[in-house]
């Protein structure tokens, strides 16, 4: 099996994820957000698989560093897709895709196994 994982490079949560599927000997092609931003069209098609409060990484330093305005715009799809397109430290990590087009967010290793 082979699974596509989005996130970014030297963020923990994907590194424990990267040993995690490399120990279970999962394939997986890696999207960098810091070298491939995330598309209108890629970020839609993840909610139409899980909802907004999921994908924003509402824990993490860019958002926190959000104006109020802008976390104002985080919480309706329409504002936060170019918000998180332009800032895709925001999106939940790692997001992984299945062959039979499902997905999982975080590092919840049970959840990722089960998808396996």
């Amino acid at each position: 099996m082979s699974v596509l994982v989005y996130g970014i490079k030297n963020c923990n949560t994907m590194k424990k994820t990267f040993d995690f599927l490399e120990e279970k000997g999962v394939e997986y092609q890696f999207v960098d957000y810091k070298k491939q931003k995330p598309t209108e069209a890629l970020l839609k098609g993840f909610l139409k698989k899980t909802n907004l409060d999921a994908l924003v990484n509402r824990k993490g330093m860019t958002y926190r560093k959000l104006s109020d305005t802008e976390k104002e715009a985080s919480q309706n799809s329409d504002t936060a897709i170019p918000l998180l397109m332009e800032r895709s430290s925001m999106i939940k990590r790692p997001i992984i895709t299945y062959p039979d087009g499902s997905l999982t967010l975080g590092f919840v290793p049970e959840e990722i196994e089960a998808k396996l």
